[in-house]
């Protein structure tokens, strides 16, 4: 990377405000004032719990979301993983319930937080209804979903994965259907979903960390 090139870079990646007149970082910079706090704190609280926002499907929708759910399990390990987690994590995911991903992976998000509800709090938003968020989250330039925003407990942003896993990506690879998504309700294999649930505890593992090792947090809580 040359002089100029590496100039340009560290302009949108470090300090997209100071040189937000320049039209090329104009959007970078809008980007950053809509994630702002302010901006995610209201979005959270219009959002719904789980169980909330799946009673807002169809009939048949309810029922693949109901048989996922039922599907996804936590390993004692993994849920005394989470019950060891210290600091509170909103966890707001940007969703379809029409979304074949969505109906296989948002269960195993509720299954995660519902191990320490007393930290973890998990909220739900249909993206099509939510299009100012939607449109600053976007993947590979579409809007993808799902899409779960980790939050610190002062709703800064801390982390984003969607709208698939690796090992979800790796099996769809493998299998090479058309679609984009997968039809809800679709089996899938254990050994895809096992490894699907467990790549998204990681994210959840991650973030906890990266909490707990703050140091605007620790010394706020004193530890």
């Amino acid at each position: 990377m040359g002089t100029e090139a590496a100039h340009e870079y560290f302009k949108l990646a470090v300090a997209p405000r100071e040189c937000a007149t320049e039209p090329r970082v104009r959007w970078r910079h809008y980007r950053c004032i809509m994630l702002r706090p302010e901006f995610l704190r209201a979005k959270f609280e219009s959002a719904l719990s789980y169980s909330a926002y799946v009673a807002t499907g169809t009939p048949d929708q309810r029922a693949n979301w109901l048989r996922a759910h039922e599907a996804a399990r936590l390993r004692p390990d993994q849920l005394a993983l989470v019950k060891s987690f210290t600091r509170r994590m909103p966890v707001l995911v940007v969703s379809g319930t029409w979304c074949g991903d969505c109906v296989q992976q948002c269960p195993m998000l509720d299954r995660i937080a519902a191990a320490n509800a007393a930290l973890i709090d998990l909220r739900f938003l249909d993206r099509d209804q939510n299009q100012d968020l939607a449109e600053q989250i976007t993947i590979c330039g579409g809007l993808r979903v799902p899409t779960a925003l980790f939050l610190n407990e002062d709703f800064e942003f801390v982390s984003l994965l969607g709208d698939r896993t690796l090992s979800r990506y790796r099996a769809i690879a493998t299998r090479t259907l058309g679609p984009a998504c997968p039809l809800p309700g679709a089996v899938v294999p254990a050994g895809e979903a096992s490894a699907t649930l467990g790549e998204w505890l990681s994210e959840f593992e991650r973030v906890q960390l990266i909490l707990r090792l703050s140091n605007k947090l620790r010394d706020r809580h004193g530890d």
